[in-house]
């Protein structure tokens, strides 16, 4: 049985990631760490793991499914989170819409027999990783990014670390 190491995410355009870059150059200074290739920046959706590459088009057709209100998130901050050592942007805020996205495709998980992740969700984009702790920065201006859709994502090992590859078109 061949496995895909899967996640659903928001994949930033390179306009969005350029809108990033630019608010967060000021502050990136206060972070020490590896910086995460902007080509890679995303928003983790529900994160599903090792999958079954035969079941694949089956979970794209049920996501496809989901009817997904636009909805904006505005992110605001720089954050370090102790655990992973990462520096992320997050958003003070998280709209329901993406909560709802979140819940719908969590139900989708379940019929595949994967249970979601007990915790709270947080929407963030990781842009270091073996950082520094320091003191949560604010952005000035803060970053609107705008959605209404999303990605099904697989995360490929390699030599030169990790790739991050939509699937398909967006869903």
């Amino acid at each position: 049985m061949s496995t895909k190491r899967l996640f659903f995410a928001l994949w930033p355009d390179n306009r969005q990631r350029d809108r990033l870059r630019d608010v967060i150059s000021s502050v990136a200074k206060v972070v020490e760490g590896s910086a995460v290739d902007r080509r890679l920046w995303h928003v983790t959706l529900p994160f599903i793991g090792d999958f079954e590459e035969s079941r694949i088009p089956e979970l794209h057709n049920l996501a496809g499914r989901i009817q997904v209100e636009p909805f904006r998130l505005g992110f605001d901050r720089l954050e370090y989170w102790v655990r992973p050592k990462v520096a992320c942007l997050v958003p003070s805020t998280v709209p329901a819409e993406l909560d709802s996205l979140v819940t719908s495709l969590n139900a989708i998980l379940e019929q595949f027999g994967i249970v979601p992740q007990d915790r709270t969700y947080r929407p963030h984009i990781t842009v270091s990783r073996g950082a520094r702790s320091f003191t949560t920065e604010r952005l000035t201006p803060r970053v609107v990014t705008e959605w209404s859709g999303f990605e099904l994502m697989e995360s490929v090992s390699g030599p030169g670390g990790v790739n991050y590859i939509p699937l398909e078109q967006s869903i």
